[in-house]
């Protein structure tokens, strides 16, 4: 008779079997060291982005008697934030959660850290060729997919369109070239009048789109895949008087504003608490790998058995009806 058939014909409850797993082994079982600490480390760091998800990963950490730090540069700029990743490994934290503003640069920082023993997750950007132990997000094949049907709803399926881009950063690639590839195949009508990179600057995009407008006349449509560069978009048409749909990824007080007086049509946004919260779970069970088995050859391969490839965080819809949800200094009523 089979172990598994032995189980069920002995009535051995679900509850018995978890109290012998080592799941929950440890004493103190999901609880941090006295001083035990995690850092969340970003580019750009006043962006407003961050600050949810921060939310989210403190919510987490204090859960867990855990220490949280917010750490990174203030500059878009990769060198910087590669020094600021290898400055935190010097202060010896227990995991680092990560977003990587370039998938290469960072292959070897994150081995680095994670061959001296810190548990590294990313989240919003990934750095996939890495030993990262899990890359937490929202999906961005879904959000391109969701933002090609919405513009070919408000504007026909045989209308021009335009994107923004920003090089080099992962989700914000995926998220222009799946919603180009998506119209090609299911909306071929649809035609791809410009393509720009505006590298999240919205002076940048300001005259980017301000050219699309005297180039294309007909324009009907723009996405793009971040807020930074929406911002400067919209100035752009209304600067032109000018009518365009817009609709972008993530979101900033300045496109939440516009979107409620109706001059962007909405955003995708990521729920970020979701995303720093279990971000920090991830990363967590990196650095305290002991209470996972996962039934996989880990012990032999010599892996940490928390490896989870994708998390999907979910997005919201952005609209007119809903954005009174979305006001960062609401949220933060009432934080530390």
């Amino acid at each position: 008779m089979s172990y598994f058939k032995a189980l069920i014909l002995s009535g051995t409850s679900a509850v018995a079997l978890l109290g012998s797993s080592p799941a929950v082994m440890a004493e103190g079982g999901l609880r941090c060291e006295p001083g035990e600490t995690y850092v969340m480390n970003v580019m750009v760091m006043g962006h407003p982005y961050w600050v949810p998800v921060f939310e989210g990963f403190k919510q987490a950490a204090e859960a867990l008697g855990c220490e949280a730090v917010f750490s990174g540069t203030p500059d878009y700029d990769i060198t910087k934030q590669i020094a600021s990743f290898e400055q935190d490994l010097v202060t010896n934290p227990k995991g680092i959660l990560l977003h990587p503003m370039q998938a290469d640069p960072f292959i070897d920082p994150i081995n680095r850290a994670i061959d001296a023993g810190v548990s590294v997750t990313t989240f919003a950007a990934d750095s996939p060729k890495s030993k990262r132990t899990a890359y937490i997000t929202s999906d961005n094949l879904a959000e391109a997919k969701f933002a090609a049907d919405e513009i070919v709803k408000t504007v026909g399926d045989s209308a021009e369109y335009a994107v923004l881009e920003n090089p080099g950063q992962s989700n914000h690639d995926l998220r222009v070239t799946a919603l180009i590839a998506y119209m090609e195949k299911t909306y071929p009508a649809m035609k791809l009048v410009a393509r720009q990179a505006t590298n999240q600057d919205p002076n940048a995009a300001f005259t980017a789109v301000s050219a699309m407008l005297q180039a294309n006349p007909d324009l009907a449509a723009l996405w793009i895949p971040e807020a930074g560069s929406a911002e400067g978009a919209v100035a752009a048409v209304k600067a032109a008087g000018d009518t365009l749909m817009i609709i972008h990824a993530d979101i900033t007080p300045t496109t939440l504003e516009e979107i409620k007086a109706g001059n962007i049509h909405m955003a995708l946004n990521p729920n970020q608490g979701i995303q720093g919260f279990v971000g920090f779970m991830n990363t967590f069970l990196g650095a305290h790998s002991g209470l996972i088995d996962p039934f996989n050859d880990y012990k032999v391969s010599g892996f940490n058995p928390m490896q989870i490839p994708f998390v999907d965080n979910g997005f919201a819809v952005i609209t007119k009806d809903n954005a009174d949800s979305f006001v960062l200094e609401a949220y933060m009523e009432g934080r530390d």
